[in-house]
């Protein structure tokens, strides 16, 4: 399942050229973030932003992009970010 305010925050931050989110909550089921509605999602986003940025300063842009939401409907992220020139599908 793909949550569609995490793609809202993210396009609008950081225009991805690939962005695919997976739902993975129902790995966690019975977890105690789970249980409290957050969900657990693994994201691949795309972008030019990411371009002599090191790992940790796009973590920070990408937890920056979706804000709030990391309060809210995200309990755990994993994030692979990576700029276009790095990506092979």
């Amino acid at each position: 399942m793909n949550n569609p305010l995490i793609k809202e925050k993210l396009t609008a931050a950081l225009t991805p050229t690939h962005l695919d989110i997976i739902d993975e909550s129902h790995k966690h089921a019975g977890h105690a973030g789970a249980q409290a509605g957050g969900g657990h999602f693994l994201v691949t986003i795309v972008s030019p932003q990411f371009a002599g940025k090191s790992l940790i300063e796009r973590h920070r842009m990408v937890y920056a992009a979706i804000g709030e939401l990391m309060n809210t409907a995200i309990h755990a992220l994993s994030i692979n970010a990576q700029t276009p020139e790095e990506f092979s599908t």
